[in-house]
């Protein structure tokens, strides 16, 4: 989950390294910047001069001022222009955007290549520490030999990967169809290193083009991470329920937070839009997420953050209650 551009803020974000012991997530530096605004705005371009890094939040009566100015205006119009072009809702415009010039930008986040600047590597740090999290919270539970795992939203398969390594049958899918052709190729690619097949007990992933709602089948595991940022949460509380339905086990999802000063930030950034199009971002309070879990029965059993100066995730681990 990334941002717009760089609202670079004097205030400290407050952390409790109590919470983030407890909870065994490995986070880096403290961050004095922003959230992510979506992981599919226009990163690669920084410093433009009518961006908003030419803004910054003071505090107090400035913040309050700031927020009646944001509220006059709205920028609902240039979304439903998104959608409009593409012909459909959310999930058209984030097709859309990442089977094209999103593909393009977040496969090189995503990979190793040193083509990304200062704000995209830091995004790839903060998404690697989500999947270094995420395979911590599997192993804690043993072998992961034998085990399924539905990986919702796969991207360029930085997940499946490193699961398929450690013997899961991974279920990985995308409704980008350029993201599971990137995932596939790098998959065998990783996983094969020049041989016509895996060690005997070890599986390729199972790719597939596919949206949230369209997923079926039953998994010991299954995992959503950094998709929920492209849907408002009415249409979240529908994912997270049908994507219960699937687990057996264990449900993981990471979302962007939402609390008034990164909504206060994200504004700002809806309102000096980059040159690129994006997808909407849309950010989650951890208790309507909590709730929409307990309507189906399921339980929050971890739960933490992940943040770098560009990156910022809630991270939870969900069991049936």
């Amino acid at each position: 989950m990334a941002i717009t551009s760089s609202l670079l803020c004097p205030i400290q974000l407050s952390q409790n390294p109590t919470l983030l012991n407890r909870h065994r997530f490995k986070t880096p530096g403290v961050v004095a910047a922003i959230p992510p605004l979506s992981t599919a705005t226009d990163v690669s371009v920084v410093g433009n001069p009518f961006d908003s890094t030419a803004l910054a939040v003071i505090g107090g009566s400035s913040v309050a001022a700031l927020a009646t100015v944001l509220s006059l205006t709205d920028p609902e119009r240039r979304r439903q222009m998104q959608a409009e072009e593409v012909g459909g809702g959310d999930k058209e415009v984030v097709k859309e955007y990442f089977n094209n010039d999103g593909f393009q930008r977040w496969r090189r986040i995503y990979g190793e290549t040193d083509n990304v600047n200062k704000v995209q590597l830091d995004i790839r740090i903060g998404h690697s520490k989500t999947v270094e999290n995420v395979m911590k919270m599997l192993r804690d539970e043993g072998s992961l030999k034998g085990v399924t795992v539905c990986d919702a939203g796969c991207g360029t398969g930085s997940l499946s990967i490193p699961l398929a390594r450690e013997g899961a049958l991974v279920s990985a899918s995308d409704i980008s169809a350029a993201m599971v052709a990137e995932a596939e190729k790098k998959a065998r690619e990783e996983l094969l290193e020049g041989k016509d097949e895996l060690s005997q007990g070890f599986v390729l992933p199972k790719f597939e083009v596919n949206d949230l709602e369209s997923l079926s089948g039953k998994y010991d595991t299954v995992v959503c991470l950094d998709v929920l940022i492209h849907y408002p949460q009415s249409k979240a509380d529908a994912m997270i329920a049908h994507l219960a339905s699937l687990a057996e086990n264990r449900l993981i999802l990471s979302f962007a937070p939402k609390t008034f000063y990164y909504s206060l930030l994200k504004r700002i950034g809806e309102l000096f839009p980059g040159p690129s199009k994006a997808t909407r971002a849309y950010l989650h309070a951890e208790a309507d997420v909590e709730r929409a879990l307990q309507k189906v029965g399921w339980r929050i059993r971890e739960r933490g953050l992940i943040t770098t100066q560009f990156y910022f995730a809630n991270l939870v681990e969900a069991v049936r209650a």
